[in-house]
């Protein structure tokens, strides 16, 4: 009889552990997945970018140094792995951004041209994607971190590698509105 409970509880034992352990991976596979939907909301933005710039520069040639960074951060924003630096990227061209549209609103016959207020839209409807890709990126990091440090998941999780994911955050300096004096 006594080995019959054994045998029960190694077995109950043995289905927490694949139940645990594919609940990890299920988990982790959807922060990869969640940060994949953030990346390709901002290779929209990136995509849009260029076009955006050409409209403005024939109307602010002054804001050439505005220009040439997002540029710069565009290709940097491509050669770069981490999850990190993509959001520090991302973070300081959401910044150029904020400058660039509001060079554009000093100048009255821009703001009348239908191609940037197309690219207007097409802009502001992205960043309402990218802010939507982000929350759900970090709901999924949440829900896979509660999961990797609660207790005893938490032993599986180390016997494993399952390394906590961080969160997308922005810093401090980015979140500063940007100036613009003519």
């Amino acid at each position: 009889m006594g080995g019959y409970i054994a045998l029960g509880i190694i077995v109950l034992l043995l289905l927490w552990l694949i139940l645990a352990y594919n609940r990890l991976v299920l988990l982790r596979n959807r922060v990869r997945n969640s940060w994949s939907q953030v990346d390709v909301v901002l290779k929209n933005r990136f995509d849009l970018i260029p076009n955006l710039i050409e409209t403005v520069k024939g109307y602010a040639a002054h804001e050439k140094e505005t220009f040439t960074r997002v540029t710069e951060l565009r290709t940097q924003y491509a050669s770069t792995g981490s999850v990190q630096d993509k959001a520090a990227v991302s973070g300081e061209i959401s910044g150029l951004m904020s400058r660039l549209m509001m060079v554009a609103e000093s100048y009255p016959e821009l703001k009348a041209n239908e191609n940037f207020l197309y690219l207007k839209q097409q802009l502001s409807s992205i960043e309402d994607k990218i802010r939507f890709a982000r929350q759900f990126y970090n709901d999924s990091v949440e829900a896979y971190n509660t999961a990797a440090m609660s207790f005893p998941t938490n032993l599986l999780a180390g016997m494993f590698s399952f390394r906590q994911e961080r969160f997308f955050q922005i810093d401090e300096a980015e979140k500063i509105v940007p100036t613009v004096k003519f």
